[in-house]
């Protein structure tokens, strides 16, 4: 029995190291634009069945049996698909996305990845792009801005207004849309604030901001991390706390099995 007892601790252990992990890199994205949190779920592993529930044994029949656990494991690694606060940032090119959907962007290869983060600027073609350290994704459809064009104006409904050089008035120079998935949290992701397109979240549905449920663009603005530092902390501890159980229990076993291997001396 403790043999067993060793075993089914260490599975614990092994999904706490998970969850620890991921509390970890909650953490260490609690100042990424757009980043959304994620919680391990964990679920029990098969019982040993010594007596089932109903089995006739002397009479009367057991109300209940007799099942022992053999541990547990990490279900899922769940994404909270909150919304993060805003951030005033006064960066024209910046953009909040308020509500549902993602901004759809492009590589060299032409692949579309999806994104919350907004904080875009403007590259050497004149098109925005994210504004990453490793590539500049262009997003998708592109929105050309010509050289000297002053008056950027990015409204709500995705509508993009600039003023060109020898242009008296401003004009449309491009139509932001997002991208909403029956299931988000399906995508997966693929780091560099970028999640793909998988069989579980769906195929995504293009809409312009404000309609079929899409939330609305706000200029100016970043989308922070919906990670809540205090509340990763606390969970932190408990993750500690509850380690510190298992290995308790662990202890605890290899203790009866030193006592039983002395039976004999």
């Amino acid at each position: 029995m403790s043999v067993q007892a060793l075993y089914t601790a260490a599975t614990g252990m092994e999904a706490l190291e998970t969850k620890l992990d991921v509390i970890a890199n909650n953490l260490a994205n609690v100042s990424t634009v757009g980043f959304k949190k994620d919680r391990a779920n964990f679920e029990d592993l098969f019982y040993r069945h010594e007596v089932i529930p109903g089995t006739e044994q002397q009479a009367p029949e057991t109300g209940v049996g007799i099942s022992v656990g053999l541990g547990t494991r990490v279900s899922s690694v769940q994404s909270d698909l909150g919304q993060g606060s805003g951030q005033v940032t006064n960066n024209k090119y910046d953009m909040m996305i308020q509500g549902q959907g993602y901004f759809r962007v492009t590589d060299a290869n032409n692949n579309f990845f999806y994104t919350r983060a907004g904080n875009f600027t403007r590259n050497a073609q004149g098109s925005l792009v994210m504004a990453s350290g490793n590539q500049g994704r262009i997003l998708d459809p592109n929105i050309q801005i010509a050289e000297g064009s002053t008056g950027l104006t990015i409204n709500e409904d995705g509508s993009v207004f600039a003023l060109a050089p020898g242009d008296v008035a401003p004009q449309q120079i491009g139509q932001i849309l997002l991208t909403t998935f029956a299931n988000p949290a399906g995508l997966m992701k693929m780091g560099d604030n970028l999640y793909q397109v998988t069989e579980a979240s769906g195929q995504g549905q293009e809409n312009n901001p404000g309609q079929q449920g899409t939330g609305v663009i706000r200029q100016n603005m970043l989308e922070n991390s919906n990670v809540e530092p205090v509340r990763e902390l606390i969970d932190l501890i408990q993750t500690q706390r509850n380690f510190e159980l298992n290995s308790q229990a662990v202890q605890t076993g290899d203790q009866m099995m030193q006592l039983i291997s002395n039976l004999r001396r």
